[in-house]
């Protein structure tokens, strides 16, 4: 749909996947083919390597340097994706949340690294329950990072997310796509299998030196490794991936519903989306 929306405009797509960014993901990530690159311009696919990460943070400055490029070219521009917290980086600015005293991280870490991953997900769940629905649960980082707020300020993360939205020198029209949810599910589990096919397990058997790396903490990557260490079989792995990502599609879809500037349309909807779009910025 991003890329029939740019041919349509003749501009060009901004990514806002945070795992797309990485040269050395591409099954499990599912980036775009080679024919849907040369289909129209994209811009932070496979830009990097794994060993320069990225975070909302940088991807603000990076993306709105972009744009400022693009708007030079067109007055439109395709962001795409499906990491709320990167689309809200770009659209209104990251929060400016307190810096943490090293001792609170480290005694965090500490728990972490000897209870596991339950350790982190228990504290989010009982402290935190909002976030807890929001967060991706697999994700050590995210849980660390909201973890160390709590411990340091007392506050929640939807307490300390209130800041004032920064003005953007551009407006964004917000389209969403919808799927009914058995079909999203069918859909999810063909490409998991599809994915398998195409090698994923050799693609993170090749990434064990980096799986300490905050973008290999992700549905896909996670359940092999753990297959890799002796833990699930590889059907097991695949079913757990399947899980998984049906449950990340689901929280992303709790996400993106709370935002009530979103037009949402079918998938099969293009032309309906076009229409809106001219629409829209002739408005």
């Amino acid at each position: 749909m991003a890329i029939a929306i740019a041919q349509h405009f003749r501009c060009e797509i901004i990514s806002f996947d945070s795992r797309q960014f990485y040269r050395e993901l591409s099954i499990g990530t599912a980036v775009p083919s080679a024919n849907e690159l040369a289909a129209a311009k994209h811009h932070f696919i496979h830009d990097r390597s794994i060993k320069n990460s990225v975070n909302a943070g940088s991807f603000e400055k990076e993306a709105l340097a972009k744009l400022k490029e693009l708007f030079t070219r067109n007055p439109i521009a395709v962001a795409v994706g499906g990491t709320g917290l990167y689309l809200r980086a770009l659209l209104e600015g990251m929060d400016d949340l307190p810096p943490i005293p090293g001792e609170i991280r480290r005694a965090i870490l500490a728990d972490y690294e000897r209870e596991g991953l339950s350790f982190l997900q228990d504290e989010i769940a009982r402290l935190d329950p909002n976030y807890w629905q929001k967060v991706d649960q697999k994700n050590p980082q995210r849980l660390i990072r909201a973890l160390e707020l709590l411990y340091y300020s007392g506050k929640t993360m939807d307490t300390l997310q209130k800041a004032q939205k920064k003005n953007r020198p551009f407006n964004a029209i917000k389209i969403g796509l919808n799927i009914e949810r058995p079909d999203l599910y069918e859909r999810i589990n063909k490409r998991v299998d599809l994915m398998f096919a195409a090698g994923l397990t050799e693609e993170v058997k090749s990434l064990q030196n980096y799986r300490h790396e905050n973008a290999l903490q992700t549905v896909g990557y996670s359940e092999l490794f753990s297959h890799f260490d002796g833990d699930l079989s590889l059907e097991e792995a695949q079913n757990e991936i399947k899980k998984n990502s049906r449950r990340y599609a689901k929280r992303q879809l709790t996400w993106f519903r709370r935002d009530s500037e979103i037009t949402w349309f079918s998938p099969l909807q293009k032309e309906a989306i076009i229409e809106f779009l001219n629409s829209s910025l002739n408005a």
